[in-house]
Parts: C-alpha cells; structure tokens; sequence
C-alpha cells in the first residue's frame, strides 16, 4: 500500500463520521489528532522516536483495546491530559510544552463511540511498515494537501501545491548552519521542504557534528502562523519529520504583521506565501509600527517584514499576488524600497488555477538583501529584473490538469544554480517551439516588445533594466510581452450596442436561474419580490 492508498483510506473515513454531524473540516481535526497519537505510537516502535513521547495512559495501547462508552470517555480524558499536562484529578501527567501546544485546546465532537472504535480499527489495519519506509511525514503530508484539495476551504489561506514550494527551495538552495524562516507557515510546508532539501545534501544529517545537527532540529528553522488549529497541524507535521524547534516548536503561534513578527531574528533565508487580502482589523490586523510604509494591503506589509528581516546578503522567495506588482501609491513605494535595498533579480509569472481560490494571479518574487557585489549596500541594489511567463497561454491548470514538477522545470534550468540568481542568463532560451504552441500571425505591440526581435518577443524568459521599469513602467512590475492567443483583437470588437445586449441577455439569463433555485427552496415570496425590484430596474433604471 503506497503513501497515496493510505492517504486515500483515510480520507474515506470522512464517511464513517457523517452520520455524527462531522463535515470534512472538522473531519480533519478529528483525524489528525487520533493519527498523531497512532504515529507516535509507530515511531516509538520503529525506534526513531528520541522525543517527546506520549505519557503512560495517553498512548495508542490505551485506545486500541477498548470500545464502547468507556473508549469515548478515556478518549476524552486523554485529549484534556495532553492538552493540560494533567489528569482529571489535578495530578501532572507529563511537562512537556511542545505537546500541550499540539494538543491545545483538543476536544472531540464524535458522539458516537463505535465511530471512533471504527477510526481506531482503521488505523491499526493500514501496514505502517511500508508507511515508516516512505516517511510518516510525507504521508500526513498528503492528508492536508489532500484535504486543501477537496475541501477548498480557508478565507484567503491557500494551499502552496508542493511542486512550486520544491522549485523555490532548489532555487535558494539553503544551506546547514543558515537560519530559515517563513512568517506564514501554514502547516510547515516551506520549512519542512527546506530541511528535506538540507538532510539530502548532509546524508540526513550524519555527515554534520553533533552540535550542528542539534542546530537543524533546534534552531535553523522558526515560523508564525495566526491560526491555532493551522498551527497545530504545522507543529506535527514538522514533529513527523524530525524537527523539533524551541520549547514552542518549529513554528508559533502569533501575528507576524505584529509584535511576534516584530521580534523575529534576522534570517538567511525566507520562503513565504502570505495569506491574501486586506486587513479588516481584529487579531488579523496590521500592528508593527516598524514598518515604513503604513498599508492595510497584508501582502504588502508581509514583503516589507520580509525584506526587512533578511540578513545582509540574505535572500527570500514569496509568493504574491499581482496586485502587489502593479498597485500604485504605498505600494510603489514599496517596490521601490525593495529594489533600493534587495536585488530583485527574478520574477516568475505563475499560472491561474493552481491556488484553490480560481482566478487568483500571482507571482514568485527572488530577491537577495543587498547588491551581488556589496551586501551591506542599501540603495540601488537592483540593476536588472529577470521575468518567466508561465502564465500566457498556458493550460488553466486543476483536477483534469494537475500542475507539475515538469511545468516548472525550464524555469528552474534558466534560474541557474547560484542561489543569488547571479548565474549567466541568455535572453531568448526556453522561445516558444511549434509544438508547445500555434504563434500568433501578429506580434502583440507593446512597449516591452519594441526594438525586441521576433525570438525574444515569442520567449518566456526575457531581462528588464533597472531604468527601463522606472521610465516605460513607472515602477510597476506587472511585466507581460507575450500575445494571448485566446485574447480578442480589439480593433474586431462588434458594436458597443451589441457587446451591452449580449451583456445584457447573459445577465437575464443568470437573474432567471438564480429565480428557479429561489423557488426550489421555497423562497417564492423573496424571488417575488426581487423579480418586481429587476423589472423596476429594467424599466427606467431606479427602483422606486
């Protein structure tokens, strides 16, 4: 049984528990925190458990032997001990701050005891063996990027598809002895590449000392995430993999656009891709009052952390949407001091459809903190801006076409191995071929193609001057030059009049399906009144 099987018959459970009022968030939580304990439970028999054990009586042997009333109750009982480090009685049960801060706040909603008696059957049936041989890690892993997948839930939080997080580690290439950050971890899955990517290049560690293989699991790698729960799953999935953290784990709890943040050492590398969106106050809200230039654009608030926290010399990959890109006021002035500051040296146009939020465009920004020949350098620093377009005319990716290692991989040749970005670049590699699409008969006119010849026009990979962004772009980064060949030629546009009835017909036609499911529902008196309030509208464009 492959990790994906596993995966898959777990995720199958999800039935086992609607009938108890669990939906497929909830179904989550229940999950993992049952799994964990079952994980534990095969570390400590496979022998590679050196921490952090669970404590006697809240182990999987006191699960997996009962049923009934009685397996609910110790369930629940166990849970609370986890979470407070005490029995019901007041006694102390274990002292260990990293699992309480996992087990935070746990409770279960299951009502029924032979559904938790199913899970726990469930779990002792899967060959853990072959589990252990592939990595405990890697398989609860794909439970959360199988549960972003199907459940497409998360209000702005979006899961980073793993191809892209592998491509902007290789690409910053993090190094044993660096101190790597992500001020939005998630559930870890950014640290957690880049400790698989610096285990790969130390034989798992073993050709390091012992003092520097207890600064990788202690101390290279610190995330915030806001989210409690997000951050619960973050602390065993990097628990799962090896990583241990300080006495509040890998990754802690708080707001990095706050005072958590504000606190941060300065870090080697960051790889991050913030949540989306504008601050609307709350714990959520934008409170460091050591950023420059006072914006309630999150993203553009987390870049400023970001270039900010990197050490001289330091480098960062982050994901952010186009906005950021093109925003004029604050955000040109952030672009600016970024450029001043860091050499932005590449920027990778990203596909739609590969977020689970559809028609989210967004980006991959690589800068390093100073210039290629002065790290302590703090203006000026940018002198050229690479761009890949892996957005034009390429496929809307999703469940029919999933997004790949493979659709990244000339990006990754024409990045080059230096870390900085400062490996020679060609303009023109990686043109469009026959094969790959049919060229458009006519050149899109843009300023970014003139002078250009037809190679370098038709190429996904072309070089843009520090000058040039400032005259032609007025500092916008939002940098296309390819012809969409699903784009319509404006000069062949039909009339206005009948661009607005075609408009118009599509609009009557959604507002009359919108009308039937009203119906369905059994709001006819509501879909009454809201088809008198159209024919107002219609009539003389007021409703009365």
């Amino acid at each position: 049984m492959t990790n994906n099987d596993i995966v898959q018959k777990l995720w199958n459970l999800c039935d086992v528990l609607r009938d108890d009022g669990i939906n497929y968030s909830d179904y989550v939580t229940e999950l993992v925190l049952l799994l964990f304990i079952k994980m534990v439970h095969e570390n400590t028999e496979a022998g590679t458990l050196k921490k952090h054990p669970l404590p006697e009586g809240c182990r999987w042997t006191d699960l997996n032997t009962k049923s009934g009333i009685n397996l609910l109750n110790d369930y629940k009982r166990i849970l609370l001990s986890l979470s407070t480090g005490k029995d019901g009685d007041g006694n102390t049960v274990h002292d260990d701050p990293l699992i309480s801060a996992v087990y935070a706040d746990a409770q279960t909603r299951l009502r029924e005891p032979r559904h938790l008696e199913q899970m726990i059957k469930a779990l002792d049936q899967i060959d853990w063996f072959n589990a252990q041989q592939d990595g405990l890690g890697d398989l609860y892993e794909g439970l959360l990027e199988k549960n972003a997948n199907e459940t497409k839930s998360g209000a702005g939080q979006y899961f980073t598809p793993r191809a892209l997080i592998n491509t902007m580690v290789a690409c910053l290439k993090p190094e044993q002895g660096e101190l790597v950050q992500d001020p939005a971890a998630g559930t870890g899955g950014f640290l957690i590449a880049a400790d698989q990517y610096i285990k790969k290049q130390t034989d798992d560690l073993f050709d390091l000392n012992a003092q520097q293989q207890s600064f990788q699991r202690n101390k290279a790698f610190v995330g915030i995430e806001l989210v409690p729960g997000t951050r619960r799953l973050a602390l065993m999935n990097c628990l799962l993999h090896g990583m241990e953290g300080d006495e509040e784990g890998v990754v802690h709890l708080g707001n990095a656009l706050g005072q958590t943040g504000a606190s941060l050492p300065r870090a080697d590398v960051i790889l991050a891709n913030p949540p989306f969106g504008t601050s609307k106050g709350g714990d959520a809200s934008i409170t460091r009052d050591d950023l420059t230039y006072k914006t309630s654009n999150k993203q553009l608030a987390f870049l400023q952390h970001i270039y900010r926290n990197l050490r001289p010399g330091g480098r960062a990959a982050v994901v952010l949407p186009d906005n950021v890109l093109f925003e004029a006021g604050v955000g040109t002035d952030v672009r600016r001091d970024l450029m001043h500051k860091c050499n932005l040296h590449t920027i990778l146009r990203l596909p739609t459809g590969i977020f689970y939020a559809q028609g989210v465009k967004t980006n991959v920004l690589f800068f390093t903190k100073g210039s290629p020949t002065n790290k302590q350098q703090e203006e000026n620093c940018t002198q050229n801006v690479w761009v890949y377009d892996l957005r034009t005319n390429v496929p809307s990716f999703g469940k029919r076409t999933p997004f790949g290692a493979q659709h990244l991989k000339p990006f990754e040749t024409v990045y080059g191995d230096n870390p900085n970005g400062q490996s020679p670049r060609k303009e023109g590699e990686w043109s469009f071929h026959s094969e790959d699409i049919e060229l458009p008969e006519e050149t899109k006119e843009t300023d970014e193609n003139q002078g250009v010849d037809e190679r370098m026009v038709h190429s996904r990979w072309r070089c843009f001057s520090r000058e040039w962004i400032a005259e032609n772009k007025g500092d916008s980064l939002d940098i296309s030059w390819l012809k969409d060949s699903d784009s319509v030629d404006a000069a062949n546009l039909p009339e206005p009049s009948v661009l607005a009835g075609d408009a118009m017909s599509e609009l009557v036609q959604a507002l009359g399906e919108l009308d039937s499911l009203m119906r369905e529902l059994g709001a006819e008196e509501e879909a009454d009144g809201q088809r008198v309030l159209l024919n107002e509208l219609l009539l003389d464009g007021s409703p009365k």
